[in-house]
């Protein structure tokens, strides 16, 4: 059983403002595009706008009709307060039996994401009012029981997030916060806990019937509302648009035929004995005539204040910037502008031969660096970085590595890095050649796996850690064999072939009188 690092009880409570902490699970921080559709619009163009929605909304597009049977997915469980994120397995839920794990990505796998079949079934247009799922029994006697338990005390005082999927699209939770606005979150706690002086924490806050100190309340009750769009050609079914749900907590006094009423379901940080807790859900289906396929993702996104562009922090720092670096110009004017002033007005050859000013250094403009080889390394790495950067921000903008697009940004910097060797090498050997270096190979050797060696050290460190505690942010090993084939059989050979072009070339050797 993997082990949450311990929080203290009595720690402050969170108000419902802190739930902007939440992020999109293993896309954060991205825009997507959508593209609305002309009515008027040619068939060849209307085709191409259809090919357009399915890139930049991420996979294609599926109709639902009555009595469509709607999957549910799960993915990693993580927490603000916590470093690291687990498996839904890694819980003890209510489990799905005999479904196949849909296949992750390399992103995906690398972000940490474990999407998993789930035991919620819906079926489209199909109004279910708190069907039972399952039940789970702790005895505390029994260690093994215990230890369930005392995880699960753990993961709500760390205020762990579930985050489900319905037609690749998260399932937010939203509500109303202090100042107004709505704040729809892509994840909901698992529960909540209130200190030992009565102090609500996190989720608590949303509920006046979580009093009981030093207790925890589970949420283990959700009222799904599936919104959905009805194509134009009726005979096309219906797109599914928006699912949203709200946790609540109920102590179902008779599991097998559960009412969804009553008090809340509480644990007692000190209990003892048997407890049971009873999953149920709800879910209805409405019409929602306003919002798009291609648009869907639109309403979370701009409900989340860390998506949207801080135009006046930008332009506050772009402000500080030009004013320093007109500071700094000024300052070298005026001091080179005395200088040639000096050197116009040299009228002796004493005064000729005397160096003063700029012209002590004048010589070293030409002089390599004493670690020319290390130098010329570092930038070929950079320029493979620099430009793995620049390319995949260029794609996010136009949408294409969109929260849609699962592990795409990711997979998508992971690739221009391999692809990217040949102009590492390059740079390295033309700046190395320049500094009049004659060591070929160990420059290419080291431009190869100096920078990605130190990564991957570090990486491969990280993931021992995160494997030693369980969670599913570890690196599965053959995740790491297919990252060094592609380190190795691509990166590398693309890394040589970057080299010989740029040795080959003929430079400019800088005059020196120093040795490598």
């Amino acid at each position: 059983m993997p082990m949450i690092p311990p929080a203290s009880p009595g720690t402050t409570p969170v108000p419902k403002s802190c739930y902007r902490c939440s992020r999109l699970t293993g896309q954060r921080q991205l825009v997507a595009v959508s593209v609305a559709s002309d009515k008027g619009s040619s068939p060849m163009l209307s085709g191409t706008q259809d090919n357009l929605y399915i890139i930049l909304a991420g996979g294609s597009r599926r109709s639902y009709s009555v009595q469509s049977a709607i999957e549910l997915f799960v993915n990693r469980l993580d927490s603000v307060e916590s470093v690291l994120p687990y498996e839904y397995t890694a819980f003890d839920f209510c489990q799905a039996e005999g479904k196949k794990r849909p296949s992750e990505n390399l992103g995906q796998v690398l972000f940490g994401e474990r999407i998993e079949p789930s035991p919620y079934r819906f079926t489209f247009k199909n109004k279910e009012t708190c069907k039972s799922v399952c039940t789970k029994t702790y005895d505390t006697t029994k260690p093994e029981d215990k230890q369930k338990l005392d995880f699960l005390k753990k993961s709500m005082l760390l205020n762990y997030q579930h985050h489900w999927i319905v037609d690749n699209m998260p399932v937010t939770w939203c509500y109303d916060v202090e100042d107004g606005q709505r704040f729809c979150n892509p994840g909901f706690p698992i529960g909540c806990y209130i200190t030992e002086d009565g102090r609500p924490k996190d989720a608590c806050v949303i509920n006046s019937e979580f009093r009981e100190k030093d207790t925890f309340y589970i949420f283990n009750h959700v009222d799904i509302k599936i919104y959905y769009h009805v194509v134009e050609n009726g005979a096309l079914g219906a797109r599914l648009v928006a699912a949203k749900l709200e946790p609540k907590s109920y102590k179902h006094t008779h599991p097998d035929n559960p009412d969804c009423s009553g008090l809340p379901m509480d644990i007692s940080n000190k209990a003892s004995g048997e407890v049971k807790i009873a999953y149920t859900y709800s879910v209805s289906f409405q019409e929602e005539k306003n919002i798009r396929w291609a648009s869907r993702w639109d309403y979370i996104l701009e409900s989340m204040p860390h998506t949207h562009i801080q135009w006046f922090s930008i332009m506050n720092s772009l402000v500080i910037v030009l004013f320093l670096s007109g500071m700094v110009a000024m300052i070298m004017l005026r001091t080179l502008h005395k200088d040639i002033a000096r050197y116009n007005q040299m009228d002796s050859t004493e005064d000729a031969q005397e160096e003063f000013g700029w012209k002590l250094v004048h010589g070293d403009i030409f002089r390599p660096p004493r670690k020319g080889m290390l130098l010329s390394v570092f930038l070929g790495s950079g320029t493979q970085i620099l430009i793995m950067t620049f390319v995949t921000l260029f794609f996010a903008c136009l949408g294409f590595l969109s929260p849609a697009n699962r592990g795409a940004l990711m997979t998508c910097a992971v690739v221009l890095w391999v692809l990217l060797g040949t102009p590492a090498g390059y740079v390295a050997a033309r700046f190395y050649k320049s500094f009049g270096g004659e060591k070929w190979k160990t420059n290419v050797l080291l431009t190869s796996f100096l920078c990605p060696g130190i990564v991957f050290a570090d990486f491969f460190i990280m993931n021992l850690i995160l494997w030693g505690e369980g969670s599913s942010a570890a690196i599965p090993f053959g995740t790491l064999v297919a990252i060094l084939a592609l380190w190795f059989c691509i990166s590398v050979p693309l890394t040589f072939i970057g080299a010989y072009f740029g040795f080959k070339k003929n430079v400019s050797i800088l005059n020196l009188n120093f040795k490598f």
